[in-house]
């Protein structure tokens, strides 16, 4: 009996593993801009900082798979920790030409590779959504991998 409720069991493991993943949506920074900001006092560092408030069309890619392409910026090389960018260096929020909804976290599934300044990439990962942590920017690239072009 044990035998005949495991095949139904495995039958269905073997057939999850043949369906396609959901295909990436090719996010464009102009998507991004659907966001609104407004002051708010953050009393652990005594500072006002913009806090976001997603639109509609941002909110239903949380979670999703999506593709960028940006602007490579190294913040950490040690820590391997990147942003891309709508804009080159120079041009670029945290350089005050831009806004924050301009830039993206990414978070590598595997570290290793090291990226210059500037340098035009493409990336694949799982977007995430970030109110509330503010040691971490809006936008999130979780498990980036980057597309070879």
């Amino acid at each position: 009996m044990k035998r005949l409720l495991l095949i139904p069991t495995f039958l269905s493991l073997f057939l999850l593993a043949f369906i396609p993943a959901a295909e990436p949506v090719k996010l464009t920074w102009e998507a991004l801009r659907d966001v609104t900001f407004k002051k708010k006092w953050y009393a652990e560092e005594s500072v006002y900082m913009l806090y976001p408030t997603f639109g509609p069309s941002v909110q239903k890619l949380n979670g999703k798979p999506v593709e960028l392409t940006g602007y490579v910026l190294p913040v950490d090389l040690e820590s391997n920790l990147y942003v891309l960018s709508a804009f080159p260096y120079s041009a670029c929020f945290f350089c005050g030409g831009a806004g924050p909804e301009s830039v993206v976290s990414l978070k590598f599934k595997k570290s290793g590779r090291k990226f210059k300044t500037d340098e035009r990439r493409t990336f694949r990962g799982t977007l995430k959504l970030n109110a509330d942590n503010i040691y971490e920017l809006n936008y999130i690239i979780a498990d980036a991998e980057m597309l070879e072009q």
